[in-house]
């Protein structure tokens, strides 16, 4: 049980620095497009549509991307749970080869012109199917952890748990280990935004092969074994 609870704190910790860099990189890189989460793009395109600026398109075609990718993760987590099989590595590979051809396809096709031109929404999608594999592994097999793509969530449960031990409720054993996991989670986030954020302005796309880095370390987590 130790090992799996250390398992657990790497897994979530390292998905949630993936999750904040990849976020970050791409919203700079690819003109304001959020990869993580789909809520970014509703706002953005709402404000760009008023403003007519560019990027609409982009932002657009970002939800059926993410639809698909959760979907593919979804029939593979199936497949592989059918066969008695964790489907956490599998689905780690398969984010981590969309970030790496992310970042292989984007310094190749660099500049990529106009927001809404063929390259930069071909790159950007690559980034969204990424994101949407991660936010499918966050509900269908770590449910149990915190979120590592959406951090209000993981804000809110920790200001809820913090003004109840401010006020001097005990906390139980679960609620101590959801506070860790959720504040972990944040400032992985937060790291991995700052790191991103640096990043890209560094090495441009290139930068997107540390998180696909990070994917593979994970692989080497002990996993739980998958429920019968």
């Amino acid at each position: 049980m130790p090992a799996f609870a250390d398992g657990d704190a790497a897994i979530g910790v390292g998905l949630a620095f993936v999750a904040g860099f990849v976020d970050a990189a791409a919203f700079i890189a690819l003109t304001g497009l959020f990869t993580a989460h789909v809520t970014g793009n509703f706002v953005l395109i709402g404000a760009e549509l008023v403003s007519t600026s560019t990027g609409v398109l982009a932002k657009l075609l970002a939800l059926p991307t993410f639809i698909l990718a959760v979907a593919v993760t979804r029939l593979i987590a199936l497949a592989l749970e059918r066969r008695g099989a964790s489907p956490l590595r599998p689905l780690l590979v398969l984010e981590a080869a969309a970030l790496i051809a992310f970042a292989i396809v984007g310094a190749s096709l660099s500049p990529l012109g106009s927001p809404d031109g063929a390259k930069a929404i071909g790159v950007g999608m690559l980034g969204v199917a990424a994101m949407g594999i991660q936010n499918g592994i966050g509900r269908l097999v770590i449910g149990h952890l915190a979120a590592t793509t959406v951090m209000t969530v993981n804000v809110t449960q920790a200001v809820i748990d913090l003004t109840d031990h401010a006020c001097g409720k005990t906390l139980g054993a679960p609620a101590a280990t959801r506070l860790r996991r959720t504040l972990s989670a944040v400032l992985a986030f937060a790291v991995g935004a700052l790191a991103g954020a640096f990043g890209v302005a560094a090495l441009s796309f290139a930068c997107v092969l540390v998180p696909a880095v990070v994917l593979i370390g994970l692989l080497f987590v002990p996993d739980r074994e998958p429920s019968p």
